[in-house]
């Protein structure tokens, strides 16, 4: 990798000129972010700064929306940078977050380490580098990344990197206090700060304390009324307390908005309690098509699709191919967890309970890991 120190001064001088151009639209919706810089960029294709910004705006975008033809855009303009100037230091950084994405996390945990030789005072390599880690399973040297990215530059995306580190590893109480600080911390985007309350709520939940997370939740769309996993979050909520109605309610405007497989999961069997087979059916032929289109765009992993067969015990083959091309790629607390199910349901016994029991070396405060554990232990039926 080409990284060269004389580089630096001149991407600290770009960060900045991008930030004055990207000040002026900060509060605008990302639509109009975007289209800015697309009018500015088209007058000057050659603008770095404008290329920068458009690139953020691009990885917002996929953030709130989940549509990775816009990561495919932002990686466009990444590549000519680099092109031209393969130790652009922001556009490696870019580079990184993209290839999270992508889960391509070795390549971005081995470039951010060789980034923070370079400049180590780089907050977001930090984090970078840590994010890499963790889904990497690697927790011990993420949460050391993560500090020094506090260290550097404490705001809502430190907060809320150390918040999730500490939940992972054990410490629920620490977390909730930290993504606390998080949302204190704000962020001048609205769904940045959205995307928080989202994360406090699922960590509420996950704790037992559901009129929290209804709060939470609720924070989160008073910001950003089309966050989808929050809606999500409240239809969770629901179906805990036994409100099947208004979880189907949630669960559909959040699928309307993004139609990740695990909300047609949770909608096949929400609507067949409430005994509508016809919209679980509609459910169940929707993750069929998924699960087809995965196989012609040769998706090889996708841990959530493979949980999401292993819980109605579909295409269990499929399911385990998907989870044994995703542990050489992420070795998690929660791939561990799905390798574990998916190995139960196929009748695997024995490298279930192996499997099951790395899900829980950390003692994450995850329901659904002891739920699984409990049931492949006892080897009751599956």
């Amino acid at each position: 990798m080409k990284l060269i120190t004389a580089f630096l001064g001149a991407t600290l001088l770009l960060c900045g000129q991008t930030r004055s151009i990207d000040q002026q639209v900060s509060h605008e919706p990302t639509d109009v972010r975007i289209k800015t810089f697309e009018k500015l960029l088209a007058a000057s294709p050659d603008d770095l700064k404008l290329q920068t910004g458009l690139i953020s705006a691009y990885l917002q975008k996929v953030r709130e929306t989940s549509d990775f033809g816009y990561l495919t855009r932002a990686s466009k303009i990444v590549d000519r940078i680099l092109e031209k100037d393969g130790g652009n230091f922001t556009a490696l950084r870019f580079e990184n977050e993209i290839d999270l994405q992508r889960h391509d996390f070795k390549a971005v945990a081995d470039r951010s380490q060789d980034m923070v030789k370079y400049a180590p005072s780089d907050a977001g390599t930090w984090g970078n580098l840590g994010d890499a880690l963790m889904e990497l399973g690697e927790y011990q040297r993420a949460g050391d990344a993560y500090l020094k990215m506090f260290a550097l530059r404490p705001g809502l995306s430190s907060y809320n990197r150390l918040a999730w580190h500490r939940f992972v590893t054990g410490d629920p109480i620490s977390a909730i206090a930290l993504m606390h600080e998080a949302v204190e911390a704000g962020d001048p985007v609205a769904q940045n700060t959205a995307w928080c309350y989202a994360e406090l709520g699922d960590m509420y939940f996950k704790t037992g304390k559901l009129d929290d997370a209804t709060n939470a939740y609720r924070s989160a769309l008073d910001l950003f009324p089309s966050l989808h996993r929050a809606l999500a979050g409240l239809g969770q909520v629901e179906a805990a307390r036994g409100h099947t109605i208004d979880a189907i309610r949630f669960y559909e405007r959040a699928q309307a908005i993004v139609p990740l497989p695990q909300y047609a999961g949770e909608l096949e069997d929400l609507y067949t309690t409430a005994g509508r087979a016809d919209k679980a059916s509609e459910q169940r032929d929707l993750i069929t098509t998924i699960e087809k289109l995965g196989t012609v765009t040769n998706e090889k992993t996708n841990r959530n699709l493979a949980l999401l067969l292993a819980d109605h015990n579909r295409d269990l083959p499929v399911a385990l191919n998907l989870m044994k091309a995703e542990l050489p790629v992420r070795g998690d607390v929660y791939t561990w967890d799905a390798y574990s199910w998916v190995l139960y349901k196929s009748g695997r016994l024995e490298e279930a309970k192996q499997a099951s029991q790395k899900a829980l070396r950390l003692h994450t405060p995850e329901p659904i890991f002891y739920a699984h554990a409990r049931q492949i232990e006892s080897g009751t039926a599956q």
